[in-house]
């Protein structure tokens, strides 16, 4: 009896182990970086014959991060004003301080930064990426970014 004992109580403890290993895991959760622009011709407002240098800095940043997993989502205010409304925080902002205060940044859902577009570094830190110099450079020239290709363009 000695022996049956002694393998249940293996046994046992084997499941017990098991039990703690699947319940102290943890879940990775990717972040989600929501930037809500001001109304723009196309979806990066990187188009026309002399676009905003910011904005190309900004598209290349994006698409840098979105490269290593972390989402982000562009809402432009002429394309997508539903999300703007629907969005309690956006709506209080704009109610507030009025469209000056766009681009408003939500890192998961939370206003991070408003007025401005931010850096690859502070988008790095909103997905809690810390060390930036992993990321490659990406450039982006007008026409690359989706909009405004070749003669039937948006603008």
């Amino acid at each position: 009896m000695s022996t049956t004992s002694n393998r249940n109580t293996e046994e046992q403890e084997k499941e017990h182990i098991l039990m703690q290993d699947t319940t102290s895991r943890q879940t990775t959760r990717t972040p989600h970086i929501d930037v809500y622009e001001p109304a723009m011709c196309c979806n990066t407002g990187v188009c026309g014959s002399d676009p905003d240098a910011t904005l190309i800095t900004f598209t290349a940043d994006c698409a840098a991060i979105t490269d290593t997993g972390i989402s982000i989502t562009r809402h432009n205010l002429a394309r997508d004003p539903e999300n703007f409304v629907a969005n309690p925080q956006v709506r209080n902002i704009l109610d507030t301080v009025g469209s000056d205060a766009l681009p408003v940044v939500q890192g998961d859902g939370q206003t991070v930064l408003t007025g401005a577009y931010p850096t690859r570094t502070q988008l790095l830190r909103m997905a809690g990426i810390a060390t930036p110099s992993t990321l490659p450079i990406t450039d982006v020239t007008p026409g690359q970014s989706g909009c405004c290709g070749g003669a039937t363009g948006c603008c």
